[in-house]
């Protein structure tokens, strides 16, 4: 790029270089939240800058598209739903979440080139909607689009200082960004989607791809739900037995045979 005497060295970064601490406010903004120096983003960026080069990085958040290669965000909850599992979702599930079209992305990242000079001398942007929604609100969204009712959406809280993340796709906290300094700076005007009226389509791609009869690993959500049984075939048995059911190999078990005194009791 250098030798190229480029005008702009456009990169796309990612808000997953951000490293929130204890009295980080949110949204994450370009300027005040930390970064982990160890990223291979942050060496990047950092490298083309001690080049010298027009460097403008864009961090992106979440992103989901009709060609998008990643699913597991939306995914992770339409798996659920149509199966009729519970919704395992850390804390109170009211921590917000930026999930932003694959279209508004690239929108945003042609914005660049509205101005240059203001690019160049902010450098960082973060790219996503500004469309929040939180985790709760999302699984609604989805059910709406699978059509299964609200009320017959299990959501099953849990203590992620216990479990950790576990097969959830987002983060045990907030964290999100905002695109207020691409607005600012570079005249972008906003997304024009939202994931309400992309879920349509989006549940569509997602039965096509084979979504509600691929096989899951459920055995975390089985650990944390330890209490959601239900009754299937007049036997108490768990609501994942029927997607990912626990298998046990008895073949080296031992049979202890009882005295006869004990089996005429």
């Amino acid at each position: 790029a250098k030798q190229w005497n480029c005008r702009l060295l456009t990169y796309v970064s990612s808000a997953g270089i951000y490293n929130p601490g204890e009295f980080t406010s949110f949204p994450m903004t370009e300027k005040d939240t930390p970064i982990k120096e160890s990223a291979g983003q942050a060496k990047y960026e950092q490298h083309a800058l001690n080049q010298g080069l027009p460097l403008v990085s864009f961090r992106p958040q979440y992103i989901y598209g009709p060609n998008a290669n990643k699913h597991d965000y939306i995914d992770w909850y339409f798996d659920r739903i149509v199966r009729g599992l519970p919704l395992v979702i850390p804390a109170y599930g009211n921590q917000k979440v930026s999930l932003t079209n694959s279209e508004d992305v690239a929108s945003l990242l042609a914005s660049v080139l509205n101005d240059e000079e203001a690019a160049k001398e902010q450098v960082y942007f973060n790219c996503g909607t500004d469309q929040l929604l939180s985790y709760i609100e999302v699984g609604y969204l989805c059910a709406e689009a699978a059509g299964v009712k609200r009320e017959d959406v299990n959501v099953e809280l849990y203590n992620g200082s216990l479990y950790g993340k576990a097969k959830f796709p987002f983060r045990l906290k907030d964290f999100y960004v905002s695109p207020t300094m691409a607005k600012k700076k570079l005249g972008w005007e906003g997304p024009k989607h939202s994931l309400k009226d992309d879920l349509g389509w989006y549940f569509e791609n997602y039965k096509a791809r084979g979504g509600p009869t691929r096989k899951l690993d459920l055995g975390m959500d089985w650990e944390i739900v330890v209490g959601s049984k239900t009754f299937i075939c007049d036997e108490y048995m768990s609501v994942y037995d029927e997607w990912d059911p626990l298998e046990i190999d008895t073949s080296d078990v031992n049979h202890i045979k009882l005295p006869d005194r004990l089996l005429d009791r």
